[in-house]
């Protein structure tokens, strides 16, 4: 907005108020006057250009976002922990109960137990906020001595952690929120309710699904993935825990259904010409890693489809590939179907050279 008040030109305004029969060249009292004033002035108007740009949410960055967005009831999601199952036994095999708040480490990551899924299993909270939890491996091992324990396993991803809600998705709901508004249980309410609670990565959004008052809410994680038993379980709760009573974020008649998305598996099978600059490897494992990528960016999108030709071009992006002389996904030449409520997930990815 304000691009045209560079330091030059505010001098010469500064100038042009000035009589003719003064000394305005470089270096006269009013020259060395005038120019610092221009230089202070070019300043302000370049942070004040900056100013504005924050203040729209379209714009907007850091807590200046964070601000905007809680103006209008959206706040900025905060870091959470993961969640993980974990089994214990005893010296003889069986399944052994362990106290609610016993600490355990997987290396320097620490984990407390949540709550008890059964005999001898539980769910384990992370310690720290954020996705280091997520990458867990390793033995369990107790902080303190736990009598009767002799052996503890770390099993399943339950609920991934999450960093701090970027600006983008921030920003994202935020739009979202003001174009679609949420109210009195709408669609787009029950997209917020979903997207707001920790854990949730996407939601899709089915009402009628099984007749008169009854809305299906297919999610997927934080990572865009099928979501776990327990993230399903615990936004059922969280929205609508006895059916139809109103008992939840759900209004008073609906029944509220919570799924996880129906993983589609899709394989990757290609042969490529390499330029010798990479080994297949390495080839190999760029390739899985911008596959899975691929289809996490698509998932639940306006057209979750992986397209043939655009797995095609991400081959070819690949450092290392020259080009590739067949290809297959999901063992087709064309593209995969992914319909309403299912998730494409990546299958096995098999590159030749």
């Amino acid at each position: 907005m304000y691009e045209t008040e560079t330091y030059e030109a505010i001098l010469n305004r500064m100038m042009d108020q000035v009589p003719t029969d003064v000394d305005k060249r470089q270096g006269s009292i009013l020259f060395d006057a005038l120019a610092p004033a221009a230089a202070e002035l070019a300043q302000a108007y370049s942070q004040l250009d900056g100013i504005l740009r924050l203040f729209s949410a379209s714009t907007s960055s850091g807590d200046y976002l964070t601000r905007r967005a809680a103006d209008d009831g959206v706040d900025r999601k905060e870091a959470s922990p993961a969640k993980w199952k974990a089994r214990f036994f005893d010296s003889a095999g069986l399944a052994f109960d362990v106290p609610l708040g016993q600490w355990f480490s997987v290396g320097s990551t620490l984990f407390a137990v949540e709550s008890k899924l059964t005999a001898g299993e539980y769910v384990l909270v992370c310690e720290a906020a954020g996705t280091e939890g997520n990458l867990a491996t390793g033995t369990l091992l107790p902080v303190d001595y736990v009598p009767g324990l002799a052996r503890a396993e770390l099993g399943e991803l339950l609920v991934p952690g999450e960093e701090e809600e970027s600006d983008e998705s921030l920003r994202q709901r935020y739009l979202d929120r003001n174009r679609n508004p949420a109210t009195s249980g709408n669609k787009a309410q029950y997209r917020a309710w979903a997207l707001d609670y920790p854990g949730v990565g996407a939601v899709q959004v089915l009402p009628l699904w099984a007749g008169a008052g009854t809305v299906k809410v297919v999610i997927l994680d934080a990572q865009h993935q099928p979501a776990s038993a327990a993230l399903v379980a615990e936004l059922q709760k969280y929205l609508d825990p006895n059916p139809g009573m109103g008992e939840g974020m759900a209004p008073l008649g609906a029944v509220v259904t919570v799924a996880s998305a129906a993983p589609v598996v899709v394989s990757l099978n290609a042969t490529v010409v390499l330029n010798g600059s990479r080994t297949l490897a390495q080839v190999q494992a760029d390739a899985a890693r911008a596959f899975a990528e691929y289809l996490q960016n698509i998932a639940f999108g306006v057209d979750p489809s992986p397209k043939y030709a655009k797995i095609g071009a991400l081959l070819l992006d690949i450092d290392g590939v020259q080009d590739y002389s067949t290809l297959q996904v999901a063992g087709t030449t064309g593209n995969v179907p992914i319909g309403v409520g299912q998730v494409a997930v990546p299958g096995t990815v098999t590159i030749r050279g």
